[in-house]
């Protein structure tokens, strides 16, 4: 246990005018999601995928080129994420905003709307890679942008990973439907969305700017570092929660932990201890 960085983390929180609350795939490793980290264990997740990588198969290309397997893929995931309940620690930020009464924004590159299910308001948080809780038209006919994936229901080949019977359609062309989600060797990516929530982001960051921002990171990893970068370049002083990655510049935090484990050793000691 890192006793000194956990009582130098719950201080900084303690001290901040507004928290930036960074997450990466690692946010939702104690939900039970896989994280993919390395081929191993995407093909751990995946089997059928064996011998492919996660860029390979998370690619736009597919949905051109294999649209039942490209569905099965996000399907699945899309199902996953639906049936996941987020853990504690999505709860314990939550009280540690109420309990400091601290302006804060989530920032993601998860696409999984784990942060929303957990109750996070919506007009608070970048999703910088989309959504799979969102559809737009993949060859984008341009007469409806996005829509709610609610109610999409894909049936999958837990076997193949294949999607079953028929796939989402655009609703005004006809064409076929894809995520709203930024993929690898994607030109088509439909960006409306982020973007309006990025200007919520903008403004936000405008209206603490004077004040002291302090950045807690949750599983944000090193191959696609943006979550890693925004936490960093918009912070007074950065927390860094990673269990792998989590080299931290001079004078961040490093916690080599996972989510749970240290948002439930902040809250106690937040609790427990005079600071």
């Amino acid at each position: 246990m890192q006793e000194a960085s956990i009582e130098e983390a719950a201080r900084a929180i303690e001290n901040a005018d507004a928290l930036l609350i960074g997450a990466g795939a690692g946010m939702g490793v104690d939900s039970g999601l896989p994280d993919f980290r390395g081929s191993d264990g995407f093909w751990r997740a995946y089997p059928p995928f064996q011998g492919r990588t996660f860029a390979q198969v998370a690619n736009a290309g597919t949905f051109a080129e294999d649209p039942g397997q490209a569905w099965g893929f996000y399907g699945h995931r899309l199902n996953l994420y639906r049936d996941t309940v987020p853990h504690e620690g999505f709860q314990i930020i939550r009280r540690l905003i109420q309990k400091f009464s601290r302006d804060h924004f989530v920032y993601t590159s998860n696409v999984d709307g784990q942060f929303q299910k957990a109750g996070f308001d919506e007009e608070r948080l970048v999703e910088c890679h989309g959504s799979l809780h969102h559809l737009q038209c993949a060859p984008r006919c341009g007469s409806i942008e996005i829509w709610s994936a609610h109610g999409i229901e894909i049936e999958v080949d837990r076997e193949t990973f294949r999607a079953r019977g028929p796939l989402p359609t655009c609703p005004a062309c006809g064409g076929m439907a894809r995520p709203n989600v930024l993929m690898f060797g994607d030109f088509a990516w439909n960006p409306r969305r982020t973007s309006a929530q990025e200007t919520n982001y903008q403004k936000w960051l405008a209206r603490v700017s004077r004040g002291r921002v302090v950045a807690i990171e949750f599983g944000a990893g090193t191959a696609i570092p943006t979550v890693r970068y925004e936490c960093q370049r918009r912070s007074n002083k950065l927390i860094r929660v990673n269990p792998r990655d989590f080299q931290v510049p001079e004078g961040a935090i490093s916690l080599r932990m996972t989510a749970l484990d240290a948002l439930r050793a902040i809250e106690e000691r937040l609790t427990n201890c005079s600071l």
